[in-house]
């Protein structure tokens, strides 16, 4: 077998696997619970519509995620690899914790939002602290600046910024997962260019867990991700977009950590602009409207799965410019 497939394809495959057979399950929890968004104001669906993509998708990587560390640590058919992959899990084995408890830490605080309507105060304070815990963990931004307040206060923003902006995309059926989908792949490609196995493994399991949950809510939606899902998803992009190394000694390229900001143009500018929006009409931030760019292109005469499908293929062009650097 060959060893690349090996490292970053099964990460993948299990996990889309656990989404997928783990949705069914969570279809019926979620229901018992009430986590179902119902038709109304803004609403695009018909009938009630379980919350359940969230936590399946979780469940769907920590599957992977667990399969992968059984595997390094009780069998491989290269020791070599074996032992640089097991090397690489002890090196940051408090760091990969800190990633973990912020990814479920992410998909509860969405799954209380979506239960009882978290005010934004609230919602906000539970997304700082789960940046934090990662900025504190040594998972930062630097841009060459040797300031750890700065560090610090740079990567938590950045974490903020990205959750919210695809809490915001997830408006369409396929849209905030497809994003998602298509940042990781390219943030999990720029860490196996660099051997970092252990980034790029991470990167190719979120791909997969989002890929098992896809057809479930595209192009008719049985499941949403609900804001447990965005957030999960805002997450785990930001956190990917950090720990590859853009720059290095071998690769001494210094725009090339501007990289990200190609692979998630789409969100951000989508944020952008909506903030923007709301601001001239005198109308706070977070209420939500129909001036997101997918909506647009519906008004414009697309009908929504081909504006999914266009902003889809916008952020995959935008994303090889990335990796083109």
């Amino acid at each position: 077998m060959d060893t690349t497939f090996g490292i970053y394809a099964l990460p993948a495959l299990v996990a889309c696997a656990g989404t997928a057979c783990s949705m069914r399950l969570w279809r019926g929890v979620v229901v018992r619970l009430g986590m179902v968004d119902d038709p109304g104001h803004r609403k695009i669906h018909a009938e009630p519509t379980p919350l359940a993509g969230g936590v399946a998708v979780l469940t769907g990587w920590l599957v992977a995620l667990a399969a992968g560390v059984v595997a390094v640590r009780t069998f491989w058919w290269d020791p070599a690899t074996q032992a640089a992959l097991w090397h690489g899990v002890g090196r940051r084995a408090g760091q990969l914790a800190v990633l973990v408890g912020g990814a479920v830490a992410m998909t509860i605080l969405g799954a209380l939002d979506d239960r009882h309507e978290l005010r934004p105060a609230a919602k906000f304070v539970g997304q700082w602290v789960v940046a934090s815990a990662v900025a504190l963990a040594g998972i930062r931004i630097t841009l060459f600046v040797p300031d750890p307040f700065f560090s610090y206060a740079l990567t938590v923003l950045w974490i903020l910024t990205l959750v919210n902006a695809f809490n915001f995309t997830d408006n369409m059926n396929g849209l905030c997962a497809g994003l998602g989908l298509i940042a990781s792949w390219y943030f999990a490609m720029s860490a196996a260019r660099q051997g970092q196995y252990l980034v790029a493994a991470c990167g190719f399991a979120v791909c997969g867990a989002l890929a098992g949950f896809l057809p479930w809510n595209f192009p008719r939606a049985r499941v949403f991700l609900g804001d447990s899902g965005s957030h999960l998803v805002g997450y785990w992009v930001a956190v990917l977009a950090i720990l590859p190394h853009f720059y290095s000694e071998v690769h001494p390229r210094g725009y090339a950590v501007l990289s990200p900001l190609w692979v998630v143009g789409v969100p951000l500018a989508d944020l952008v602009q909506v903030v923007i929006r709301r601001w001239r009409r005198g109308q706070p931030f977070y209420v939500g409207d129909t001036q997101h760019f997918s909506h647009l292109l519906v008004r414009c005469g697309l009908s929504p799965v081909r504006a999914v499908l266009l902003l889809w293929l916008v952020a995959a062009a935008t994303g090889a410019v990335a990796l083109l650097w």
